[in-house]
């Protein structure tokens, strides 16, 4: 038998080659990338207005030359309308540029990598387990004797067919209830918790943008709980003369108004959602800059924005104290440093029995999503 002999191409006997890897100065991302990660922040800054946010970004590119001769921000507009990032709006002044819903979850999702990025995904995401067995829906490796109420699933049928030949013999095969022994399930905890934000006047004060990194922080703290905790539920109010409930969608669009601060309208709004929540554990993020300076009597304000009114600082301790009794600690984000604010904010705290942080903004997410874990690992009796 005779065989040909062949020589292999010089490329197939070379195998594999390894090299080190030399990442691109752009980190890999293209052109469109690089200009909506920026533009997205001009988003938050601008309360979602698309076309100033539009605007800035041109005047950032004059001034900083994001864009070349290859890709303008003209290309830049049209692959945001092509991929379905904005859309235009019809009304009575005519088309309206404004966010989708897929900018809206972008806008979350870039929160939630920007300040809580060093966190990872949990494979039991949503479940926040504790040491405590009961109602839940992950079998433990403990076993119990049968109670009434129990369901089919959690019966162990090896141990109880072994109990039913040892109480009752194999001859003729009979299984009662007393022979039953069952799998105890992992109770899991569930959280309901309601941040406040304050969009008083102050908070953009002393050419300090503060209502945008707050706005921040509660988006990447919606985004944390429907993607890693979704069985917990999360309200979103705002305060300044008055309180109400924001939608999620609603976030990207806050902007501050001419508000005084009326952080007793904010808490007694924060306790009323709470109330109706079925969850033992239930929590308060407040997130302010500034003192207590309204309160609602009737149809009319009392407001004093001259140092710390007792009338008003009253109020808000007795609201402190009710929310301590109902389980509900309240941990204040103050986004000041002034030492009677401090005061005030530690009589607060000690009324309350919750927590208090004196942030910069550069802080502010890190707190946030400590005292998050920390009070959802807590089981509240």
């Amino acid at each position: 038998m005779h065989f040909q002999s062949f020589a292999l191409p010089s490329y197939l006997m070379k195998g594999h080659i390894f090299s080190n890897f030399v990442p691109s100065p752009a980190g890999g991302n293209s052109k469109f990338d690089q200009l909506y990660q920026i533009f997205q922040q001009l988003l938050l800054l601008t309360s979602g207005e698309v076309s100033e946010a539009m605007a800035w970004l041109s005047e950032l590119d004059r001034q900083h030359h994001l864009t070349d001769d290859r890709y303008g921000i003209g290309d830049f507009f049209e692959d945001l309308k092509s991929k379905g990032y904005i859309r235009e709006q019809q009304g009575s002044d005519g088309g309206m540029l404004v966010m989708t819903p897929k900018a809206e979850k972008g806008i979350r999702k870039s929160a939630l990598e920007e300040i809580f990025g060093k966190l990872k995904r949990s494979k039991n995401g949503g479940r926040h387990q504790t040491p405590f067995t009961g109602v839940g829906d992950e079998l433990s490796s403990e076993i119990r004797s049968f109670q009434f109420g129990d369901t089919l699933d959690q019966i162990a049928m090896t141990e109880s067919i072994k109990n039913a030949q040892v109480n009752h013999g194999i001859g003729d095969f009979m299984l009662l209830e007393n022979d039953l022994e069952v799998i105890e399930k992992d109770q899991k905890s569930t959280t309901s918790t309601v941040v406040m934000i304050d969009i008083s006047h102050s908070m953009i004060l002393y050419g300090e943008d503060r209502i945008t990194p707050a706005k921040k922080v509660a988006l990447a703290l919606a985004e944390l709980i429907r993607t890693k905790y979704p069985k917990d539920s999360l309200d979103i109010i705002v305060f300044g003369n008055d309180a109400w409930q924001i939608q999620l969608k609603d976030l990207p669009y806050l902007s501050v108004g001419p508000y005084h601060t009326n952080t007793v309208a904010g808490l007694e709004l924060a306790m009323d959602l709470l109330r109706r929540k079925k969850t033992r554990n239930k929590q308060i993020f407040m997130i302010t800059d500034g003192k207590p300076t309204c309160l609602k009597e009737g149809i009319k304000y009392y407001k004093n924005s001259f140092g710390l009114d007792r009338k008003i600082i009253n109020k808000t301790l007795t609201l402190a104290a009710q929310a301590r009794k109902l389980d509900i600690p309240v941990t204040t984000f103050m986004i000041a440093s002034d030492p009677y604010l401090k005061q005030f904010v530690q009589d607060f705290t000690k009324v309350n029995n919750g927590r208090a942080y004196y942030s910069n903004l550069d802080g502010l997410g890190g707190f946030v999503l400590e005292d998050f874990q920390r009070n959802r690992r807590k089981n509240i009796k």
